[in-house]
């Protein structure tokens, strides 16, 4: 089928033949004309599906189509905001109507964003909490809403944003069209959709085989201290040009670019507490290989669409398993061929043989001339961290700490050989 057929204007088509896109996706194809008939979308769909062309074409048709209404765009990060903004400007760059588009992100004055929305606008591409800023601020009104999408809602609950979604949804208009797309369908996202959703069109859309073997999946053992000498090693002698660093912390990202800075590597840090200018910078000094090396958190591991990434290493490994796949699939896109290397200690080679079961691969273990671990593994050792969904839930941790109040409540009385009368004081 070619995007012809999928009910798109000559002016969308213009504009995808300019990308080189000869045909659609699955995603795509499944998605768009449901879309474009005003249908609720349930869509399981990976990043490098072609999801964002799935839903950004169709809102684009039907602004063309008819007039009135604003379509709201819900996603997790300020950079998949901004990602998606590009895209909305790329495929309708050639339509007669320019769709007025604005994106409203934290991190950045709310005051521009505010003078953006006055008289309206035709796309709001937002977070949660900055949209509900503006909602408080009178800048927009969710009544006005024609179409909501919400993008990568498994992500966007695992940040924390079940109960700004709440409101927001509280806020939305019943006539309206809404399209949920997740990688993943967790009880939560499915209780969210069951909420959001009227009669939708289901889409499940599993990763392709052919594109795993783009991408070769490496496991070096070395020491945890030995981590950035061994990173900076690959760096520079296997020419790597550039490279997609994963840890686990804010402080990581600083520390470990620092140190490569400091053997003359070019490294920028990415994390959640800079500023949306910083951040935007050093994504475009990344994209434009101003930056050899991006050092990043799982802020980076999902909605960024890096062109010709070659390297990603896992320095420290993700704590879900899920998000494994999101973070090496930040390479071998597109068809390119890329490598993705994680490091293993002797802490956490038990948590990665969970992650290889999750994955049901077994990728084998190298060493490297000059890093070979000295630490001892230990077989039966837990693995650092957990795999995401072991640790106690914010529910579970209130119900302990009340039993514990009980418990530190109820005294025993009689002796101890006798049987206890328990009584509470």
């Amino acid at each position: 089928m070619s995007f012809s057929e999928l009910g798109l204007s000559s002016h969308l088509l213009r504009a995808l033949a300019e990308r080189d896109y000869a045909e659609p996706t699955e995603v795509q194809t499944a998605v768009i004309p449901s879309a474009i008939g005003g249908r609720d979308i349930w869509a399981q769909a990976q990043t490098g599906s072609g999801k964002t062309a799935a839903f950004v074409l169709p809102l684009l048709q039907r602004l063309q189509n008819s007039a009135g209404g604003t379509a709201l765009i819900l996603v997790p990060t300020r950079e998949l905001a901004a990602q998606i903004a590009e895209s909305v400007r790329n495929y309708g760059r050639y339509l007669p109507n320019h769709a007025k588009i604005v994106t409203a992100v934290g991190g950045v004055s709310i005051n521009p964003q505010m003078m953006a929305l006055r008289g309206g606008a035709d796309i709001v591409i937002a977070t949660p909490g900055r949209l509900l800023d503006l909602v408080d601020h009178n800048a927009l009104k969710l009544s006005a809403i024609s179409t909501l999408v919400l993008d990568e809602a498994d992500r966007l609950l695992d940040l924390g944003f079940s109960d700004e979604l709440g409101r927001i949804v509280a806020l939305l208009p019943d006539d309206r069209q809404s399209m949920l797309f997740s990688a993943t369908f967790p009880p939560d996202v499915s209780a969210l959709a069951g909420k959001l959703l009227r009669a939708p069109v289901r889409v499940e859309v599993t990763p392709a085989r052919k594109t795993a073997p783009n991408i070769l999946e490496r496991a070096i053992e070395v020491d945890a201290p030995q981590r950035t000498q061994l990173l900076r090693h690959l760096i520079q002698t296997d020419a790597w040009s550039r490279v997609l660093v994963f840890v686990a912390t804010k402080y990581a990202t600083e520390h470990v670019a620092e140190k490569l800075r400091r053997a003359g590597i070019l490294a920028g840090a990415l994390h959640g507490e800079l500023s949306q200018g910083a951040r935007s910078q050093v994504l475009a000094d990344f994209k434009a290989s101003k930056l050899q090396v991006l050092v990043a958190t799982d802020l980076a591991a999902r909605g960024l669409d890096i062109v010709q990434l070659p390297f990603v290493v896992n320095y420290d490994l993700p704590r879900a398993a899920t998000e494994y796949t999101h973070r090496i699939g930040r390479t071998g896109r597109a068809g390119e061929t890329g490598v993705a290397v994680s490091f293993i200690s002797a802490s956490t080679h038990a948590h990665f043989r969970l992650i290889e079961k999750r994955h049901s691969r077994e990728i084998p273990r190298e060493q490297i001339p000059g890093f070979e671990p000295i630490e001892t593994t230990v077989p039966d050792s837990p693995a650092t961290g957990g795999i995401k969904g072991k640790r106690k839930s914010k529910k579970d941790k209130l119900r302990d700490a009340a039993a514990g109040r009980v418990n530190e409540e109820i005294k025993p009385l009689g002796s101890p050989k006798s049987s206890y009368r328990w009584h509470r004081i």
